[in-house]
């Protein structure tokens, strides 16, 4: 990418709106916060209908995330094979499985996979897991339309872990100098007011 390209890709950033920027946020915190579904299967989640819709970006950020909430790494890379692994329960795969058919494009969702949902989630906690999916649609979208570029710690966890599963930056590794130096989390994006 240019440096042209770069600048104009920066001007098309959320800070650039900062009402937005701050709404998003306090969304985000409402979205994600553990109430009825606890935060590593709405990470889970988050992480599986960024794999459907195909965002590297928001791919990297879920899988970091992951890890820091003290997930194994071969837990994480196991979503890439969600079916044949041990490592979920029936319910959480049946929460990725939601997640990735409704991030894929057209939508995929069925029937059969609410009720495989009401197995094991009340109405409010599928809600909840559906306004996360909704959620990382929103962000897929947005990163992946401008080739957000992705910090250096998710490039760096990614690029050690999910490699393995053939993970590659593409468009969202940047220059060094377009980095940010650490995940939103680790920024305080999520805690700003």
């Amino acid at each position: 990418m240019s440096e042209q390209q770069y600048k104009d890709r920066q001007k098309l950033e959320m800070e650039h709106w900062p009402e937005l920027r701050q709404g998003w946020n306090s969304f985000l915190q409402f979205i994600f916060a553990g109430r009825e579904v606890e935060k590593e299967l709405k990470q889970l989640v988050f992480l599986a209908s960024s794999m459907a819709s195909g965002c590297r970006h928001c791919q990297s950020h879920g899988a970091y995330h992951l890890n820091q909430l003290g997930m194994s790494e071969e837990k994480i890379l196991a979503i890439w094979n969600l079916e044949e692994t041990d490592f979920y329960t029936e319910a959480e795969k049946a929460a990725m499985n939601l997640a990735i058919a409704a991030g894929s494009s057209p939508n995929a969702t069925e029937a059969s996979h609410f009720a495989e949902m009401r197995k094991h989630f009340s109405d409010l906690q599928i809600i909840e897991i559906m306004a996360v999916i909704a959620a990382g649609g929103f962000l897929n979208r947005w990163n992946d339309t401008i080739a957000t570029v992705t910090d250096q710690e998710s490039i760096d966890f990614a690029e050690k872990v999910l490699s393995r599963v053939g993970w590659e930056a593409g468009k969202h590794k940047g220059e060094a100098h377009e980095q940010r130096k650490a995940h939103p989390l680790n920024l305080g994006w999520t805690k700003r007011d």
